[in-house]
């Protein structure tokens, strides 16, 4: 399945119990609303789809997994309620990720920012290369990791999760993110590192689908309470990012672009 935007898209295909969802913006692969909702939906449609065993999340390109939010959204934002409607999309994608029965492997072949750490951390088993370095930027922006921070501190723990969005200016290596948690599994090559995801994903594919479900649970077990959390944390985001503080610091972040 092909699911276009005016910028970006989310492709999703199935071969032999293995899912793929692949997503894609010109801007580093960040994440418009558009595509936040199409990701949701997308792990929801292979949660639910009996022909996917396993499921791989890759986005499209070399350097860059994930770049976060989208700038442009993010100074458009005019109120409290558009501010809310764009931070729970990352919400509604990390609750999809987290209630699907099916283990989600990570190809994590680039940088990570903002969101896009909240993705890599969010997925069950994350596989890298050495150029997968992450940054929380959030509070240089004025307004902090505050949805994707329960993903990130429940891989990481709160001192690294606490680093991160610290030092928000400071990346750290994917060796780092290894030692750490984030990341399963470290290569020095995107080549390396599609054979690690590929012999995983065909591995799994072969398991019995309830005892992955019921594994998964057995993992996500004490997060029952993240549909309301989220959303929480994402109005305190939306809420922030209306500050003559952040309005000012995401134009500077735009403009080094």
């Amino acid at each position: 399945m092909y699911n276009s935007t005016q910028d970006g898209y989310v492709k999703t295909g199935t071969n032999k119990g293995i899912a793929i969802i692949e997503f894609f913006h010109p801007q580093s692969n960040s994440l418009p609303g558009k595509i936040l909702q199409e990701l949701a939906d997308a792990f929801k449609r292979a949660g639910d789809d009996p022909a996917a065993i396993v499921i791989i999340l890759k986005s499209s390109g070399e350097k860059t997994f994930c770049a976060g939010a989208s700038f442009d959204e993010l100074i458009a934002i005019k109120n409290e309620e558009e501010g809310l409607k764009f931070f729970s999309g990352f919400a509604n994608v990390i609750n999809a990720m987290r209630a699907c029965p099916k283990f989600i492997i990570g190809r994590i072949q680039g940088k990570c920012v903002g969101g896009g750490v909240g993705l890599a951390a969010s997925v069950d088993y994350a596989i890298a290369t050495e150029n997968a370095d992450v940054k929380l930027s959030e509070l240089a922006m004025g307004i902090g990791p505050f949805v994707v921070g329960p993903a990130v501190e429940r891989k990481t723990g709160i001192s690294a999760f606490s680093q991160l969005s610290i030092d928000a200016a400071s990346w750290r290596n994917a060796q780092w993110a290894g030692r750490k948690g984030l990341y399963s599994e470290v290569y020095k090559t995107i080549e390396e590192m599609d054979n690690a995801v590929m012999q995983l994903a065909e591995q799994l594919s072969f398991s019995n689908p309830g005892a992955i479900a019921e594994m998964k649970k057995i993992y996500w077990k004490g997060t029952e309470h993240w549909d309301t959390l989220l959303l929480e944390r994402a109005a305190i985001s939306g809420r922030l990012v209306l500050s003559d503080f952040s309005k000012n610091a995401i134009n500077k972040f735009k403009s080094k672009k």
